[in-house]
């Protein structure tokens, strides 16, 4: 008796959802771009979805999936956030104020660029481009050299020798990031072009745009890209659209410690805690590295994005200026050249400033750094030819029309 009662009631119930989703407003029967239909909604006139059927004469809607993430990037749903330094300004920069800002959504690397993909990089250069762009293309070793220092191995293995294979690479200026991002998007895109012409295939062609294959072009991320990204403030929203804990770190909390359970008392980045204290002391040390480590080596942030505080700050595209309310637009803010805020005002030339248009800013603290640079608000620039031990990069690229990854 009981299970009839009840099979009934669960074929009430599918009546009921079938009806309700046939009468209701909000059904799948608008057309998405996921799924066009078969006829235009405007002249009733057939789509075809073949681009390659020789018997088609017609306007043809490709399939559509979504956008695919290139290799090891993460998607980062935008958002409003407050970005800037909300801490105490140490060194009275007043450079980066709190300002109300929406960046859209995109993909970032989940790791930084290591020295086994730069090796690839130079590999493939070495082939196929000029001696002048390889020899231009080598990282700058003699970063690791000091006088009063003895990191002379550094300078001859950390780039080639394997232990350091997934270590971030340094040496790079803002000028190699760059060159790095443009090869990657034609080594990837390539790929994808064979994929989709198969045997078709012919040298430098690439799928049109209207086939729904996404060539990403990879490039340095905005600043305000990489800080929204690094904070992860996906991880606070938990009841409503209001941001009321903003975090000082990629993590939750007040400290550079871990207060999760197996990884209690244990620091969460790769940085400097004193002075000559760069690991701890031996049999309790107290991060990983004495230099650099390993890009997988800390807890992703909640973007799932790895070591985005410490290790190696990170090159991303802005030009340096002091940040204000003034001169910047609130979504998608960048700064790519001196608008509003001329390099002459600076006086680069008469050295009497260190501002110019080839100041790039670089963020995220290192192995070298003090705990307050490990903030994401925190930020400081260097010419775009100069390079050092402490800084590397991760590329990124555009989520082009979607809010979220599954759209």
């Amino acid at each position: 008796m009981l299970n009839k009662v009840f099979n009934s009631l669960f074929l009430f119930m599918t009546v009921l959802i079938t009806y309700s989703c046939s009468i209701l407003p909000f059904g799948n029967s608008n057309p998405s771009a996921r799924n066009p239909g078969t006829t235009s909604t405007t002249t009733n006139l057939d789509y075809f979805s073949d681009a390659f059927a020789e018997d088609e004469d017609g306007f043809v809607v490709a399939g559509f999936d979504g956008q695919t993430p290139g290799p090891n990037q993460i998607f980062v749903q935008g958002g409003r956030a407050v970005l800037g330094t909300y801490e105490e300004d140490v060194f009275f920069t007043h450079d980066n104020v709190e300002r109300t800002v929406t960046v859209q959504s995109f993909y970032l690397d989940q790791t930084e660029i290591a020295n086994i993909h730069w090796l690839e990089y130079l590999f493939y250069i070495k082939r196929d481009s000029s001696e002048a762009f390889y020899q231009s293309a080598l990282p700058d070793t003699t970063v690791w050299d000091k006088e009063l220092a003895y990191n002379t191995p550094y300078v001859s293995n950390y780039l080639r020798y394997p232990g350091f294979r997934y270590y971030p690479v340094v040496g790079i200026s803002w000028n190699q990031a760059a060159d790095y991002c443009r090869w990657r998007t034609e080594a990837v895109n390539k790929q994808k072009a064979i994929e989709y012409y198969g045997e078709d295939y012919v040298e430098g062609d690439l799928p049109p745009i209207e086939s729904g294959v996404y060539l990403p072009e990879f490039r340095l991320p905005t600043e305000a890209e990489w800080e929204y990204a690094a904070y992860g403030q996906i991880g606070n929203q938990f009841l409503d659209e209001n941001q009321t804990q903003r975090r000082l770190y990629p993590w939750d909390g007040r400290t550079i410690r871990s207060s999760r359970s197996g990884s209690v008392g244990k620091f969460q980045a790769n940085f400097k805690r004193g002075r000559g204290d760069y690991a701890g002391i031996a049999g309790a040390l107290n991060d990983a590295g004495f230099v650099t480590t390993s890009i997988y080596e800390y807890a992703p942030n909640d973007f799932g994005l790895y070591n985005m505080a410490g290790n190696v700050n990170e090159w991303v595209f802005d030009i340096y200026r002091p940040l204000n309310f003034q001169d910047m637009e609130d979504l998608n803010p960048i700064r790519k050249s001196g608008f509003l805020d001329d390099e002459e005002d600076y006086d680069y030339e008469n050295f009497n400033s260190m501002i110019s248009n080839a100041s790039r800013v670089y963020k995220g603290g290192s192995w070298a750094d003090g705990a307050m640079w490990l903030s994401p608000g925190t930020r400081r620039f260097l010419d775009q030819d100069s390079s050092a031990a402490t800084i590397g990069f991760r590329c990124a690229t555009t989520a082009l029309g979607t809010a979220t990854a599954s759209n």
